[in-house]
Formats: structure tokens, sequence, C-alpha cells
């Protein structure tokens, strides 16, 4: 019965892995391939080494830019969120036609990178950073809405409640009875995203949306490795700026650390400065090259998709495609969470020495501040064009997030039941198993869960630098107006993305019981 028990809790583990090996195969995974070009990867960084300094007066202006469609967006983006989620809200009472059509605009929002956003947005509203800041603006808007909704969900509704049968009105219930339970959570995700969305907009340029991206595209293009190195060193520094500011506005939030009034006013009062200054200069639409015949046409072909292609078969067929997204984004979260664990283990300063701890957060912190789209351009002179390729860009990726998010879940971590047991002659290996892995656990299934999540958009857009995927042919259709064809793969991709949202759901709750 026991051994019955053991290979029933092994099956889920056997078959994953099942499914990671075929998905390698399907990708063309070659470590031999990679280890035997590895040099080609260290020439790309040596020619960045080092960067040219005198180019730096250039890049700061566009780097203000970058940072203005962030705040802007972000801003912007987590407001009307705010107003949004309980609409969405399964135990607030609102009509389910309402609540299922909030949900489903959420959802088709959510299936969008920002890149596919800002490139649609430039065809609205023209180039430069206004399309930018309204991409920034929707995937901010649907990212926080969903959070928010599931917040609610969770939150004790009985006083809200309470003041709607007293005759308050919903609205003033919300705002006096839910929004101060969700308060903590719902501004810790936005200064999470905040961060995100630095990276984000650092790429937007390559559809004409503004900021350094635009510069960015350009000196790699002319293969200036130095201005290169230049430009993601400020970049580096600025990711590494907010993050610090977020992080010690985070523990003001919830609470863990306390300032004064005078400081706390100083900080809103700086803050909203920072968010009229850049709302006020990023700019504005460009209407000079839009048309109402034009936007008609994207609409149509969005509503009314190619539907011969939906099921078109062979490689250049839209399943293939998506079948090769999802696998690029399977299997390169499964290589980053691997690689992850060790650098979360010598990232804190609980089990290593502090210095050592900080070299590696800041080497982690290097790596998050790289925009995707960049290692897909230096790991296509290792694997070729390819969704090789795009398994190495998902994989350091996203170990950016899971080592961040594994370092806080052992940050975190209470040590009282471990020496409990020690103090009762437990062996060391079996105080791991019974009081550190069930609280590492699930904070480290809940990461790898999400970054896959992540994982599955981002790489909808590596085809763009030949890293295979459903990138290149959604682009390459927006870009010669062939919406129609844009609609199908556009709905194909909304399709995958509920997908798999759906399995990381069904996953998340089976881990909670």
């Amino acid at each position: 019965m026991t051994r019955a028990k053991t290979g029933l809790r092994l099956l889920p583990w056997l078959l994953l892995f099942v499914l990671f090996l075929a998905a390698v195969r399907f990708t063309g995974c070659s470590p031999a391939l990679f280890w035997a070009r590895r040099s080609h990867l260290s020439d790309v960084f040596v020619r960045m080494i080092p960067p040219d300094w005198a180019y730096f007066p250039r890049i700061f202006p566009l780097l203000w830019a970058t940072v203005q469609m962030s705040v802007a967006g972000t801003v912007l983006g987590a407001f009307f969120a705010l107003l949004a989620a309980p609409f969405c809200s399964a135990n607030l009472k609102n009509p389910p036609p309402l609540r299922v059509g909030m949900r489903v605009l959420i959802q088709v929002l959510r299936s969008f990178p920002t890149l596919i956003l800002a490139l649609a947005a430039t065809f609205l509203f023209g180039i430069g950073c206004f399309a930018g800041a309204v991409a920034i603006t929707l995937y901010t808007f649907a990212i926080m809405t969903r959070l928010c909704y599931e917040d609610i969900e969770t939150a004790d509704t009985r006083p809200y409640l309470a003041l709607c049968a007293m005759g308050a009105s919903p609205g003033r219930a919300y705002f006096r009875a839910v929004l101060p339970e969700i308060a903590s959570s719902y501004l810790a995700n936005a200064l999470y995203l905040l961060e995100t969305n630095v990276r984000h907009s650092a790429i937007l340029g390559y559809v004409g949306a503004g900021g350094i991206g635009l510069l960015l595209n350009e000196k790699i293009s002319w293969k200036e490795y130095d201005r290169v190195g230049a430009i993601l060193l400020a970049l580096f520094a600025a990711v590494c700026l907010i993050e610090w500011i977020s992080e010690r506005l985070a523990l003001l939030v919830r609470g863990e650390k306390t300032a004064r009034p005078a400081a706390v006013r100083a900080i809103l009062a700086a803050l909203s400065l920072l968010f009229v200054l850049s709302l006020v200069t990023v700019g504005r639409p460009d209407f000079s090259r839009t048309s109402i015949q034009a936007v008609g046409s994207m609409f149509s072909g969005l509503v009314w998709p190619e539907w011969g292609f939906l099921v078109e078969g062979g490689s250049g067929g839209l399943p293939w495609l998506l079948l090769e997204t999802v696998c690029i984004a399977f299997v390169g979260t499964v290589i980053g969470a691997l690689l992850s664990l060790p650098l979360a283990v010598l990232g804190t300063s609980r089990l290593v020495p502090g210095p050592v701890a900080l070299f590696f957060r800041l080497f982690v912190m290097a790596l998050r501040s790289i925009p995707f789209l960049i290692y897909g351009i230096i790991f296509i002179r290792v694997a070729g064009p390819g969704a090789f390729t795009g398994v190495l860009t998902m994989a350091v990726c996203s170990i950016g997030l899971i080592t961040k998010r594994f370092t806080e879940a052992i940050d975190s971590l209470d040590f009282r039941p471990y020496r409990a047991l020690g103090a009762m002659g437990i062996s060391p290996l079996l105080r791991v198993r019974y009081a550190v892995l069930p609280q590492l656990i699930p904070a480290f299934a809940s990461a790898v869960l999400y970054r896959f999540d992540v994982n599955t958009r981002e790489a909808s857009v590596l085809g763009v630098v030949g890293a295979g995927g459903i990138g290149a042919p959604l682009i390459f259709a927006m870009n010669h107006y062939a919406w129609r064809r844009a609609g199908a793969i556009t709905l194909g991709l909304i399709l995958l993305v509920w997908l798999v949202d759906l399995i990381s759901a069904r996953l998340r709750g089976g881990r909670r019981r």
C-alpha cells in the first residue's frame, strides 16, 4: 500500500520529466552545440568591455524617456486596475455578465507582451513615447486588475456587505471596507511592476515606441558593442536604483519599517511630482498617419480572422508555431529554475557570508536588467536561428525572477522548527526534509509557475530576433497590414495563454490542497 502511494506521488513528476524530454527534443536543444560554440558567447561580452564612457551623455535623455514611460504607464495602469477590479470579483455581488465580460477583457490583454501592445499602439497613436506609455498602461492594467480581484476574493467582505446593507453605495463601501484590506498587497505589486516595466520599456524602441530601445537597436545593428555595453550599464544602474527605492517603499507599505510623518509626506510629494512630470513630458499622440479606414481594417481583421490559418498544418502553420512557443517557454523555465537554486542559496546572507551574498545578488540583478531580446540577439550567435536560441533566452531570463523570489523565501525562513528537531537528535537531512522544505517548496513552485506564465507571453515575440515561436509571423503580419492573418495569430495566442493560465491555476490549487 505504501509503495502504491509512493508510486502515485511520483507519477506527476515522471510525467513532467517525460514532457520535458519531449519538449527538449522538439525545440532541438543541444548542449554539445552550445559547448562547442561557447566562445561566440564570450566574444560579445568581451567587445562590450570597456564600455564607451564618452557615450553616456547621449544615453541619459533616452534613459529618462524610458523611465517616463514606465512611471506614467505603471501609475495609470495601477489606478485603472483599482477601479476595474471590483467588477471582476465574484464575492462583491456583481452581475455575472459584467463579471465574465470584464474577466475576458483582462485575459485578452494579459495574453500580449508589451512589445505587441506597443506595436499596435504605434498604428493608432504614431511613433514615440506616447505609444510606449499606452502599452505599459495596458500591460499594467491587465496584470494589476488580475492580482487585485484575486486579493479581493480572499479578503473578508463582511464589512463591505454590512455597509451596503446600511445603505452605502457599492463604490463607497468598496473604498471604505475592501480597499484598506488589499492596500498593502496592491502597493507591493505596483512597486514590483514598476521595476519590471523599466526593463519592458527598454525594448519598445524596436517597434518605434520610443525610449532607450531605439538607441539600443541601432547600436546592435551597427555592431558598436562598446556603446551597447554603455547602454546596458546605464540600464543596470537605473534598475538597481529603482529596485532599491521599491524595496524601501515596500518595507514601509508592509509596516516592517517606520518613518516620521514628515518623511512620509515628503516621499509622497516626490513620487507625485515624478508621476506628474513623467505624464506631462511623455509626449503627445501623432494622428497624422492614422485614418479611420486603417483603424477599421485593423479591428475587422481581428474580429474576423483568417480561419484557415488556425488549422493549417506543417511547420509554418499556427498549431506548430504555438506548440513551439509553449515548448520554448516550458524548457526555458525548467532550466532557469534549476540554475536558480544554487544562485538563491549563494545570494542570501543567512547561509553565506555577507560579501558573497552581495556579489551574487548584484550578479542576478545584472541578469534581470538586460532585456530579453538582447539575450536573444546574443544567443543566436551561439545556437543560430531557431527554437534552441529561444530556450537559452528564456532560461537566462527566468533566473532573475525565480532567484529573487527564492532568495526572499530563504531570507524569511523560520529556523525554529529546524533547531527543535536538532535538539531532539534528528539528523540534518531529515531536519531539512521536514522543517525547511515545507516552507520553501510552495514559494518556489509559485515562482516557477508565475515565470512559466510570463515566459509563454515573452516567448511569443522571440521570433523578432530569429529565436523561434509565433512572434515573427505576428509582427510580420502587423507590419504588412495583413490584419486577418494577425487576427488568427492573436486568437491562437489568447487561447494558448488562457490554457497555460488554467493549468497553472490547477497546479497552484493542487499545491494548496
